[in-house]
């Protein structure tokens, strides 16, 4: 499969909540422990894909991320099939490249290079 499902996330404006939530009902460990109180989800099963739980200001949604090496070039794609970009291509230094997109229902899904992008700038 070219581009594959390689993250999920679960978001709301109680982000604690939710990670409690889900910890309770599925026995999932999720490390929130970072100053976004993004939480990391790890199962500890070889089966599926792990993903996150955390805050979102603007209100609920559940978002899949899919595995892509031209964030822009897939956005231009999007807009093309009639969806709309969200979230332009976004660095999280050391971490991740990501953007959001709806597709011509709403439905926001995710686009990921996981080419981990450098640090950010230095504070000097």
């Amino acid at each position: 499969m070219p581009n594959p499902v390689v993250h999920w996330e679960v978001l709301g404006k109680d982000g604690k909540r939710l990670q409690s939530f889900y910890t309770q009902l599925f026995n999932w460990e999720i490390n929130a422990d970072n100053p976004m109180q993004y939480g990391l989800v790890d199962t500890h099963t070889r089966k599926g894909i792990n993903g996150g739980i955390g805050p979102a200001p603007e209100g609920p949604r559940v978002v899949i991320y899919v595995e892509v090496k031209d964030l822009a070039g897939y956005l231009k794609k999007v807009e093309k099939l009639g969806g709309k970009t969200v979230m332009p291509p976004t660095d999280i230094p050391n971490m991740v490249t990501f953007a959001l997109f709806s597709d011509p229902e709403g439905n926001v899904v995710g686009l990921v290079s996981l080419e981990v992008p450098g640090p950010g700038p230095t504070q000097g």
